[in-house]
């Protein structure tokens, strides 16, 4: 609601993109504990803060924008999250 494009119909045109959280749900949450965005073992706030900091790191104007595609890998039962590389080096460099 807050960003008008191909998967968002905006709205909200009050709210600046930069201070959204990653919205935490199961399949979000198992990905980025694969991906080494969290060690936290539960989808808390904590563990929102943390994963939007790291995406904060990639894209600092909009921490969220990945989110309805990574939350699609998440969903997906042929996708193995173990297969995935933990990302965690890559975006302490960003």
């Amino acid at each position: 609601m807050v960003r008008a494009d191909a998967v968002d119909p905006g709205g909200w045109e009050g709210v600046d993109p930069s201070r959204l959280l990653v919205p935490l749900d199961t399949h979000m949450f198992r990905l980025c504990r694969s991906l080494g965005l969290t060690e936290r073992k539960c989808a808390n706030i904590g563990a929102c803060l943390e994963v939007t900091a790291a995406f904060r790191r990639v894209s600092p104007g909009d921490p969220v924008k990945y989110d309805f595609a990574l939350t699609r890998l998440g969903i997906n039962p042929e996708v193995k999250t173990s297969d995935f590389p933990a990302i965690e080096r890559v975006l302490k460099r960003a």
